[in-house]
């Protein structure tokens, strides 16, 4: 159970200070105030390892910038202890206090001595737009002048867990079908570079008798011994090549693009980028953000630049006092359906329930897209390896059985 240091006004007008054991600083307020006393400060403290095994793995994070995993717990804590009555400045103190990752724990620390200096906490958060994007802080901008600061918090985080869980989920469909590729690619390699040279001396001078595949992988594989190393730059190269390439404005067109067309992948795409695009503009739109800002930063958390594009002609045409389903119906990016439902959640003043319920659709959708993509991957590639296999070993079976039928 960890340990909270308080600091509390006593029923007798008293200041006392001390350390209490709770579940969490909800619980520990609460047991505090259970007795009339009056918390000024709630903050935890950090727990003591004498392991120089751990000490050393965390000063491996502490070098590096803080990671979405990161935000989201900062973003959880600062919830509860608002909620439990803790002031914004103590508790920024409290979560930097135990925050292992020392550059996100300046960045805490600076954000709270801005708060110190009167700024809003949205401001402090904008100094660093990397570790909080345009949606984190629009939704706070808006709780501050709504005054549910702690409910915002919340939901920001919900929508940080959501977003972390799609993205892994979406890397991990993409990881598997690449294991498998490379995989049969080593497969592949040993074959033709340790397998068939043994097999070189014994049709070695009986080429006429060889038939075009046997051919075609002993001028392969010989080609795989002698220049291996031309082979791997060259597979390097490309590689390197292709990176930079998609890290091009033209090259990053191309890429997203191909994405959204990949008989396999599309479907997991689109849903991916349809419901990220939702997604986030209901949170805003129910969060009080204004119309354009949200459609503005909904292009740039979209992911995709085909539905930026898209979102930004939305922001042009609202602003020019448009419907936002009107430039809808143009594109083949959103089911007709989509827009169909955008177009009467506008029209009946719902449109932030509209895009949540659209949104956890195509959420659940992109689930049972990535499971299907799963289960068809391992089938097609065990088929493509198999095929490999099998011509290799039938490159190799078959001049033996001719040169049998010949001797006899």
């Amino acid at each position: 159970m960890p340990n909270y240091r308080y600091q509390m006004k006593t029923s007798g007008g008293e200041v006392s200070v001390g350390i209490l054991a709770a579940e969490n600083a909800l619980a520990a307020a609460q047991q505090l105030r259970s007795a009339g006393n009056t918390v000024m400060q709630l903050t935890p403290v950090g727990a003591t390892s004498n392991s120089t095994l751990m000490d050393r793995l965390k000063q491996l994070n502490h070098s590096s910038g803080p990671s979405a995993k990161d935000v989201l717990n900062f973003t959880t804590q600062l919830a509860v202890m608002i909620r439990a009555g803790i002031s914004l400045r103590a508790a920024l103190e409290g979560i930097a206090e135990q925050t292992e990752n020392r550059r996100f724990q300046d960045i805490i620390m600076r954000i709270k001595q801005d708060v110190e200096a009167g700024k809003p906490f949205s401001e402090a958060l904008a100094k660093n737009p990397k570790q909080f994007g345009p949606l984190y802080i629009n939704m706070v901008r808006a709780s501050e002048m709504s005054g549910s600061f702690s409910q915002m918090l919340e939901r920001i985080a919900a929508y940080l867990t959501q977003q972390i869980e799609t993205r892994a989920m979406v890397i991990g469909a993409m990881i598997y079908p690449a294991v498998i590729g490379m995989l049969a690619v080593a497969v592949t390699i040993f074959l033709l570079t340790f397998v068939l040279p043994k097999f070189a001396a014994v049709f070695q001078g009986k080429e006429a008798a060889m038939p075009w595949p046997t051919i075609f992988l002993m001028n392969l594989s010989a080609f795989m011994v002698n220049w291996w190393w031309a082979v791997l730059i060259g597979l390097l190269l490309a590689a390197v090549g292709l990176f930079f390439f998609t890290r091009t404005e033209p090259g990053g067109w191309w890429f997203d693009n191909t994405k959204l067309k990949i008989p396999l992948f599309k479907r997991m795409f689109r849903a991916l980028y349809i419901s990220r695009s939702l997604h986030t503009m209901g949170e805003l739109v129910n969060a009080g953000v204004p119309m354009l800002d949200t459609l503005a930063i909904t292009g740039e958390i979209s992911g995709n630049r085909l539905f930026r594009r898209l979102w930004r002609n939305v922001y042009a045409s609202v602003k020019q006092g448009k419907k936002i389903a009107h430039p809808l119906w143009k594109t083949p990016l959103l089911p007709k359906a989509v827009v169909q439902m955008i177009s009467a959640g506008e029209e009946s003043g719902k449109l932030g329930e509209v895009l949540d319920e659209v949104s956890g659709y195509y959420a659940k959708q992109l689930r049972a897209t990535i499971k299907t993509v799963t289960s068809l991957i391992e089938p097609l590639m065990i088929i493509v390896m198999g095929s490999v296999v099998g011509f290799i070993a039938m490159a190799i079976i078959l001049p033996i059985f001719k040169l049998s039928t010949l001797v006899k």
